[in-house]
């Protein structure tokens, strides 16, 4: 999952770093930042995307962060039920963006039905 990710990113024309102050994915382009934390394919999804709200939502700063920054999750196709659990306005309002992997990493970039 990461992996494909990050190879997704990079093929946009993102500059990629993995782990970087405990967020899985930081990627730059243009004077944007995005920080994403991947949540892989488990049996329990609905508690994992949960949990991964939560590591994403500890790791935004203290202040309100420049409009240039945004936030994502990325999750495996069978997640995105569960991560639409979380109304899109909250998304919208924290800056969450959502990415879905399908079983041949091909990733789906954050859109209108997202």
């Amino acid at each position: 999952m990461v992996q494909a990710f990050c190879d997704y990113m990079t093929r946009e024309g993102w500059s990629v770093s993995r782990e970087v102050n405990f967020v899985d994915v930081v990627a730059q382009k243009d004077g944007c930042k995005l920080l994403a934390e991947v949540k892989g394919r488990t049996a329990a999804i609905g508690l994992d995307v949960d949990t991964m709200f939560g590591q994403l939502l500890r790791r935004m700063p203290p202040t309100r962060p420049t409009e240039t920054t945004r936030f994502a999750v990325v999750v495996p196709t069978g997640a995105a039920e569960a991560v639409r659990r979380v109304p899109a306005w909250v998304r919208e309002e924290l800056r969450i963006d959502v990415y879905v992997v399908d079983d041949d990493g091909t990733v789906t970039p954050p859109g209108p039905s997202t």
